[in-house]
């Protein structure tokens, strides 16, 4: 009985085929960012409307912030939570990624589709990156109040010119800056790592955010070099949007997400359903 039950056995497992790695992904060059970010560019003239839409709601939200924190007499707080609300980028561009796609896809552009799509993002799994991106801003505001208190104490600061000139004036405040700098560099790094290609994947595939979030791991791990140097630009030019009152964001913030998303479909390649059949 054994010696007929193991020729098929053997024929079985010869047979079988692996199912398609979700999580793989491309390695890239500094010249698909290039080509990435033309795109982005492009698909930002041919859809402005949206684009200065989405800037516009990110740069109101930014400023909304700001007034908060003012009116609640925390205006030394104004820069770290200007930063830290930059974190959430990715997930006000969601509509970008959309805008992008049907670009893609020559499906016509419309506000109650473009919107809708977003709507429905809130039971799906992108509403889990939502948690992810707020705890890792949650922990940034932490780090901030943490180094604020080991090197300045609990004192407080009557306005944010008063606070910026302890912090380039003494040693303590410069230590405050350094070291405040360099965990915020390090949060950047594991946020962009989870989102660079999370978000737009979770749009187009229905996968779940754990394996999206692996995948843009993957994606930094896989091309170090481009990565973090598209990592650099993005902090640096959303930065610099910020000044004054966000308005740089009205442009930026629709470039950036529109490149993210032609640079997640250069990283993560086509399903190929035949290799699963």
């Amino acid at each position: 009985m054994a010696s007929d039950t193991t020729p098929a056995a053997e024929s079985d497992a010869d047979t079988f085929v692996r199912p398609p790695d979700p999580t793989r992904v491309n390695a890239i060059t500094v010249s698909d960012i290039v080509d990435a970010l033309a795109a982005g560019m492009r698909d930002f003239r041919k859809a402005p409307a949206f684009g200065l839409f989405f800037g516009a709601v990110f740069a109101l939200g930014g400023n909304l912030v700001l007034l908060t924190a003012s009116a609640l007499q925390m205006s030394y707080l104004s820069y770290p939570l200007a930063v830290g609300f930059c974190l959430i980028g990715p997930f006000i561009a969601v509509g970008l990624y959309e805008v992008s796609r049907r670009l893609e896809a020559d499906r016509p552009l419309t506000w109650s589709g473009v919107l809708g799509v977003i709507w429905a993002q809130r039971s799906r799994e992108i509403a889990w990156m939502a948690f992810v991106v707020l705890f890792v801003q949650i922990m940034w505001m932490y780090q901030v109040r943490l180094l604020l208190a080991l090197f300045l104490g609990f004192q407080s600061f009557a306005s944010f010119g008063e606070f910026v000139e302890v912090i380039v004036s003494t040693p303590e405040g410069l230590m405050f800056l350094l070291i405040g700098h360099v965990v915020g560099a390090v949060l950047s790094v594991v946020l962009f790592s989870l989102t660079v290609v999370s978000f737009p994947m979770l749009l187009d595939r229905e996968v779940d955010f754990i394996t999206a979030m692996i995948t843009s791991v993957r994606a930094v791990v896989t091309s170090p070099v481009p990565m973090i140097g598209w990592a650099l630009v993005v902090t640096v030019t959303l930065l610099v949007s910020m000044l004054p009152f966000f308005i740089g964001l009205l442009v930026t913030l629709p470039v950036l997400g529109h490149t993210t998303w032609h640079l997640y479909r250069a990283i993560v390649p086509e399903a190929d359903t035949s290799e699963a059949s």
